[in-house]
């Protein structure tokens, strides 16, 4: 039974051989007065000092009571650091290479420096909060959505592995960084084909395939001849070139996910066309990591000297100079070094034409959820979410709609007015109303 102990006193036998506690002049005054004494799961004694004996009390026999409930928790498992907590976490995940790595950036860059030295029984949910803020001011809200699910995952293990109750990742105060969807502005047809024409004739074909069918850029840099089906006129998506460190392997796309886009009749003419004239590379790479078993495929794009695309490479070498001679940016400028440079923003990469598809298939009748698969998202709701200003307009189909309805209902009233022609009101008696109820 819980029981609280005076630890600036000692128990003295008297000369009656009664026992009387006296004052302790080692101990009277030095540190906290009072032990909370109580007995854990295994039957052994555990105790915490406090100044009062209430305060030791109330302690002690909370401790037994979540131990008879089945909720006990050693007070001091929270004092393991979560750097130590960190391994075990990046280990339990079942993650693909790319995402270890960002998982590492994240936990050396933004996690480890606050939080990394702390015990996990003394971070505070205001401390997450703060650090949260912070991080969005400097970073933006991706960073800060990355760095907190490695935070927030270290915390949900303690508290699996009972060194602590509550996740404070988890506290009402912490206000997570949501997911912001700024408004995508498709491109014209125009600038499509002025993009498209500036391109030199052995990648011209890459702009067509990400405004024509959808396809990231990783994942045209790994299309081979045999992903074409040109009987059902469907292209199958089943890889992407992807960076891992300063290497490449192939793998699956984006969220692991094959999928079926559907090929138009001049689209896959241009296809053939491609192929024909610049035929295909056969690429060894490592299959999703890089140790993996090594794949080879007969891509239809590579660099002159066979090599694979990159996607710095292709941008500096392909895609920027493409935009500058389409005037969708300014021309490039040399920088102190005497290097090429181009001004561009988030809004002039590659993944323009995937919005550019979206907004022609959707003007056409596609509904959202066709368009999730073609994509490859994980959900249609984040596609309705990107993209809902680009469905075509419910005003015409509202109009249309009560303009049915009314039209019926005018009729009825025509009709009925004709038949009750020679119906005779009085009209002083409407004017006057029901009169007093």
């Amino acid at each position: 039974m819980a029981f609280a102990k005076d630890q600036w006193t000692k128990a003295v036998t008297q000369s009656d051989g009664k026992v009387k506690r006296e004052r302790d002049d080692k101990r009277w005054g030095h540190g906290k007065r009072w032990l909370g004494v109580w007995t854990d799961p295994q039957g052994k004694e555990k105790s915490r000092a406090f100044d009062t004996k209430v305060q030791a009390l109330r302690y002690a026999n909370g401790m037994e009571t979540d131990r008879d409930r089945g909720d006990y928790l050693d007070p001091n498992a929270g004092t393991v650091r979560l750097a130590e907590i960190w391994p075990r976490w990046i280990g339990s995940r079942t993650i693909d290479p790319a995402s270890e790595i960002q998982y590492e950036s994240k936990w050396r860059l933004h996690v480890e420096p606050v939080f990394g030295r702390r015990m996990v029984k003394g971070i505070l949910p205001s401390e997450v909060a703060v650090w949260l803020t912070d991080l969005m001011g400097a970073y933006g809200p991706s960073t800060a959505r990355s760095a907190f699910l490695v935070l927030n995952g270290c915390l949900e293990l303690a508290v699996a592995d009972e060194l602590i109750k509550r996740n404070p990742g988890q506290s009402k105060v912490v206000k997570k960084p949501s997911r912001r969807f700024s408004k995508v502005v498709a491109w014209s047809d125009d600038m499509v084909e002025r993009i498209v024409e500036a391109h030199p004739e052995r990648f011209r074909l890459l702009p067509t395939i990400a405004s024509a069918a959808g396809l990231r850029q990783g994942e045209m840099f790994g299309l081979s001849v045999d992903d074409f089906d040109f009987s059902l006129m469907l292209i199958r998506v089943r890889r992407q070139v992807k960076r891992l460190g300063k290497k490449f392997v192939f793998a699956l796309p984006k969220n692991d996910k094959e999928r079926f886009v559907p090929m138009a009749p001049v689209f896959a003419e241009a296809v053939k066309s491609h192929i024909e004239r610049f035929g295909t590379t056969t690429i060894s790479l490592p299959w999703e990591r890089l140790d993996g078993d090594v794949q080879e495929h007969d891509l239809i794009f590579s660099w002159p000297d066979g090599r694979h695309l990159t996607a710095r490479l292709h941008d500096e070498l392909v895609w920027k100079p493409a935009l500058a001679a389409a005037g969708v940016i300014p021309p490039p400028y040399k920088d102190s070094r005497g290097r090429r440079r181009f001004k561009t923003d988030r809004t002039t990469g590659l993944h323009a034409l995937r919005h550019y598809f979206a907004s022609i298939t959707l003007a056409d009748g596609v509904n959202i959820k066709e368009l999730s698969e073609y994509l490859g998202h994980h959900d249609p709701g984040f596609t309705l979410q990107m993209y809902t200003h680009m469905l075509p307009s419910s005003y015409d189909r509202a109009r249309q709609a009560v303009d049915r309805r009314l039209a019926r209902l005018a009729q009825r009233l025509t009709e009925q007015s004709r038949s009750s022609a020679d119906q005779s009101w009085d009209l002083d008696e409407i004017d006057r109303g029901p009169g007093p109820l």
